[in-house]
């Protein structure tokens, strides 16, 4: 079975206020994209991907006029594609749902959130926790609440699914370079919170011997920045569970650090123009981590980048797609259930 998560940059923009599909030569929110070569685009990803399950991060938004689900699936039907019934849990203001797309022939999936207060409240709710050693209790929410997924393949095994897009750490808003440390630092401890949150869940899915994968778009990852240093760990590494236990890990080969020589690039999986250095910026914040019983069987991890990767660069229609499609690009997993 492949499962896949993708970060669809502007998904919402594809359709109009009462969600019908904008397949036409307006500019897309993409630079230099219409609105239909982006639609297109996705599709000729999605197609190639050919996953069974694809966790979307910046899904459509879901409202009183709009809805995630009926998009997503007007979507696939459009193009023809396999993975044609969505899933979405609880919706926020953002414009980016997480939403689940998928194979019906293959598994049936349904949202089932779990509360585990205090330690580990729903994820529409909010969590007490110290973000500053103050000695006060700071309520820590989720803009974008991960979707927990109860997921069951055609022949029966039954998984865990959850899908995450933890807070950004950019200092938008920032006027100098004091403001922008300090807002950084503010929403690193914010990000860090959230993933102590998300850790708390996945120990208890380990403490019932559940499958758990847990996908999305972390916006971190080992080495990233510079704030790593000042906080100890990478909310990647504290949500995978690293210093802990083997047995407790989560494991997704490129939640680690590991080059062969200092000068050996990074694996990424997004690609960002900065205007003022004039160049692209990469960076690895697409993951998906499995629990240990999932990698008895040898799990083969893949980045779909378009330059890093051999076939999708030998495939020119599909290495244009990727690029014209989002600023993030898949990360899919093939294992034996």
């Amino acid at each position: 079975m492949r499962i896949a998560t993708y970060n669809i940059e502007w998904f919402a923009n594809l359709f109009n206020r009462n969600g019908q599909m904008l397949d036409d030569d307006e500019w897309s929110a993409r630079y230099n994209v219409t609105r239909s070569q982006q639609l297109g685009a996705i599709a000729i990803v999605l197609t190639a991907l050919d996953a069974d399950v694809i966790m979307v991060i910046e899904a459509p938004d879901n409202n009183s006029r709009r809805q995630t689900v009926p998009m997503l699936e007007s979507f696939a039907a459009h193009f023809g594609l396999r993975q044609n019934k969505a899933l979405v849990g609880y919706s926020n203001d953002t414009q980016q749902e997480i939403a689940l797309l998928y194979d019906p022939d293959k598994v049936s999936a349904r949202h089932d959130p779990i509360d585990e207060a205090p330690l580990a409240p729903r994820f529409d709710a909010s969590l007490k926790i110290d973000l500053d050693i103050d000695a006060t209790l700071d309520l820590v929410t989720f803009s974008k609440p991960p979707l927990e997924v109860a997921l069951e393949t055609a022949a029966g095994r039954l998984l865990r699914l959850i899908g995450v897009h933890i807070k950004s750490k950019a200092p938008h808003g920032a006027t100098s370079p004091e403001a922008a440390s300090r807002i950084a630092i503010e929403n690193r401890r914010k990000q860090l919170a959230q993933c102590i949150w998300l850790r708390r869940r996945v120990e208890g899915h380990l403490d019932r011997g559940e499958s758990l994968i847990v996908l999305g778009d972390f916006n971190d990852g080992p080495g990233l920045d510079e704030y790593e240093k000042l906080f100890g760990r990478s909310g990647v590494e504290i949500v995978a569970g690293e210093g802990g236990p083997h047995a407790r890990r989560l494991r997704d080969p490129h939640a680690r650090i590991n080059r062969p020589h200092p000068t050996a690039a990074m694996p990424s999986s997004a690609r960002f123009y900065l205007p003022e250095e004039k160049q692209y910026f990469s960076a690895m914040l697409d993951y998906i981590m499995l629990s240990p019983d999932l990698c008895a069987d040898a799990p083969d991890w893949r980045i779909w980048h378009p330059f890093d990767d051999p076939a999708c660069y030998r495939t020119p229609e599909l290495r244009e797609a990727l690029l014209q499609a989002s600023d993030h690009f898949p990360v899919s997993v093939d294992i034996s259930l």
